[in-house]
């Protein structure tokens, strides 16, 4: 069984920095995207390491654990959120009190995709791959970002369905700001292995490779564990995103993950844009997926809405999902069964 958090509007929403706060200089984009969701309804209950920065993270470990402990065993929150990302999320991992938290969104992605798929497998609460925080201060939000408040006010034993974004960002352009935050510009066209139709359903698994990679064999990765306590053997879905490493690192990492057993019974594969996938001696990202769909005789969906490339369709670890994929469009159904 998964437990779904369920955000209704009004709800009193949790900003913590379990990874990366905001330096001093950027405060003001944290207090734009903070004005944006006060206007938008709902309560905000800020801590203090939002506001810091220093030697890579927020805060020493042991203050980051125990602010998101704190938000995370408070009943008033519905949703937690970092302002972004960062890099030694997994310092804290050790120090939360799984056995104490209260059902709630949290929501993030980069770095924080190893918080998010370590609370799912070790609680079976559904955690929410989606949005930065920080990239809501916009004046407007675009189709697809804007589909995380619908997806996580959608109530158990219900279905929601997002779809492909008509445009992406290839790169970030901080010095001319926009609208809507991201600079879209590019026709986004989602690529299967075989290049055909492709229909795929399982359990919704993932995060950026980069980090839940450091999740196994630890007992913050045991895929295993979670299969039989919670979704009975059911196949799996893993969605991926890349920020930082080649393509032989990422072969190295599937390879790893096939070898721990965090591929089997796995229904299908989706990658998400990057523009890290630099290619090893002409070893390209396209090359090491051919691999993974050989090997495995699974589907192999790449170049999809999920990651550093925006905009992100909000994914919802531990939900039923079904993929469907044609003629360069993707359709992602989810329910929360």
């Amino acid at each position: 069984m998964i437990t779904y958090p369920l955000l209704t509007k009004h709800s009193t929403v949790g900003l913590t920095a379990p990874s990366s706060g905001v330096p001093h200089e950027l405060h003001d984009l944290l207090k734009k995207a903070i004005a944006k969701m006060e206007e938008a309804g709902y309560t905000i209950k800020c801590g203090e390491t939002v506001w810091k920065q220093h030697k890579a993270k927020s805060a020493p470990a042991q203050e980051r654990a125990a602010e998101l402990n704190k938000m995370l065993q408070d009943d008033s929150i519905s949703l937690i959120t970092p302002p972004w990302g960062g890099e030694l999320l997994i310092e804290v991992l050790d120090l939360i009190d799984y056995q104490q938290i209260k059902p709630k969104w949290v929501l993030g992605y980069s770095d924080i995709s190893a918080l998010l798929l370590a609370l799912t497998l070790k609680t079976g609460m559904a955690t929410a791959h989606g949005t930065n925080l920080i990239d809501l201060r916009g004046e407007e939000t675009d189709p697809t970002t804007k589909q995380w408040e619908n997806v996580l006010t959608t109530e158990k034993g219900s279905s929601v369905t997002q779809y492909s974004s008509q445009k992406y960002q290839k790169e970030w352009n901080h010095e001319k700001p926009s609208p809507q935050v991201f600079h879209l510009t590019e026709p986004t066209v989602w690529k299967t292995i075989g290049g055909g139709q492709v229909e795929m359903e399982g359990r919704v698994l993932g995060g950026c490779i980069d980090v839940i990679r450091n999740l196994i064999g630890t007992p913050y990765g045991d895929v295993a564990s979670f299969r039989e306590k919670h979704i009975v053997d059911e196949p799996i879905i893993w969605y991926f995103e890349n920020c930082e490493i080649n393509t032989a690192d990422l072969r190295r990492t599937l390879v790893q993950m096939k070898l721990a057993g965090w591929l089997d019974h796995t229904s299908g594969l989706l990658f998400g844009r990057s523009a890290a996938n630099n290619p090893v001696d002409g070893y390209t990202a396209e090359d090491v997926y051919h691999e993974i769909a050989n090997e495995l005789q699974i589907p192999v969906v790449y170049d999809i809405d999920c990651g550093h490339q925006p905009p992100q369709i909000t994914f919802i670890n531990g939900a039923s999902g079904k993929v469907e994929v044609q003629n360069g469009k993707g359709k992602v159904t989810q329910t929360f069964r």
